[in-house]
């Protein structure tokens, strides 16, 4: 059974054991995957998640040592938001103040709470308070109860200079439909999934284009169940919108398409195969620095160039 919305983020990150200790201690959220990048494998590739390293939960990073910080532009994802039980909102501003973390003032959009902040590379990210997350599993790593913990994606948002060319990607491709409008921002949404299952589109012109760097988002991945899905999304793409997609990518732990919208954001589409668990078990997922087989053999150079990391913490049992 298909089920549409945001599989992963991907950001780009300054140091790694800085990424790691924000991410694991002060969100916690674990971390499911140590593998480096694929087509610079002289850096990590980290990813962070829920308990499984759920499609909808997965926030990942290339940390660069020595990356130079980004600047918001147009044609870019503007902000990450993830989600949390509706009472724990409070929680969180105590903890992002307790933990030396600057945030915004909780304000409302479309109905919610949200809490805005960025981590420590600037990446522009919110918490919003959603009603009836409680009922599902939280994650804890120990410095985040179970019943504050985050539940996975709520939605991104993209600043673009227009709306409706993008727009006819997220509803003619990936199963989403438009929803609401609040000032400059149109809402599209997933019936299907509540983990990541919103894209914010936020149409203003005049904005500089971005300069990509240090807390700016790469990319944005979009799921499909699997191989024959992500076929028909493409065949859609390029018969229905003129674009063309990459050759299949095979990430190990998902199959993946690239290609730039409209927009200019470039998107992904991620299959929900294999997963996490296909290299190493599903209660030791992040522990080792695990790398793609044709990688393997230069295991002792990639690793001697690598920073060290400290371990994360160690997971303890889902609420």
């Amino acid at each position: 059974m298909s089920t549409h919305g945001i599989h992963h983020v991907t950001a780009i990150a300054g140091p790694a054991s800085r990424n790691l200790d924000f991410y694991t201690r002060v969100l916690g959220m674990r971390l499911v995957k140590k593998t480096v990048n694929f087509d610079d494998p002289g850096s990590y590739h980290l990813y962070y998640g829920d308990e499984a390293g759920s499609p909808g939960t997965i926030l990942t990073f290339f940390p660069w040592e020595h990356a130079a910080p980004g600047r918001l532009g147009v044609g870019e994802t503007q902000e990450t938001v993830l989600r949390v039980p509706e009472a724990s909102i409070g929680w969180w501003a105590q903890r992002l103040i307790e933990t030396g973390i600057d945030h915004d003032k909780p304000v409302k959009r479309f109905g919610e709470t949200v809490l805005a902040f960025r981590d420590p590379d600037g990446m522009r990210l919110a918490l919003a308070a959603v009603p009836g997350a409680e009922a599902e599993p939280g994650y804890s790593d120990g410095s985040v109860p179970a019943e504050h913990a985050i539940r996975g994606f709520h939605s991104v948002s993209l600043l673009l200079e227009e709306l409706e060319p993008t727009a006819a990607i997220l509803t003619g491709v990936f199963g989403f439909e438009r929803a609401a409008s609040e000032e400059s921002v149109t809402r599209f949404v997933v019936s299907d999934n509540p983990k990541g299952g919103i894209v914010d589109i936020r149409a203003v012109g005049g904005f500089l284009k971005p300069r990509f760097g240090a807390g700016s988002v790469h990319h944005i991945a979009f799921r499909a169940a699997d191989d024959a899905e992500e076929a028909r999304m493409v065949k859609v793409l390029a018969e229905d919108h003129g674009i063309r997609t990459t050759e299949q990518k095979d990430r190990n732990y998902f199959r993946s398409v690239y290609f730039r919208e409209p927009g200019h954001v470039l998107f992904e589409i991620a299959t929900d195969v294999p997963g996490f668990a296909v290299d190493e078990p599903a209660d030791r997922l992040g522990e080792e620095l695990k790398l793609p087989g044709g990688l393997e053999a230069r295991r002792a150079e990639i690793e001697a160039v690598l920073p060290p990391l400290a371990p994360a913490p160690k997971a303890r049992a889902a609420a």
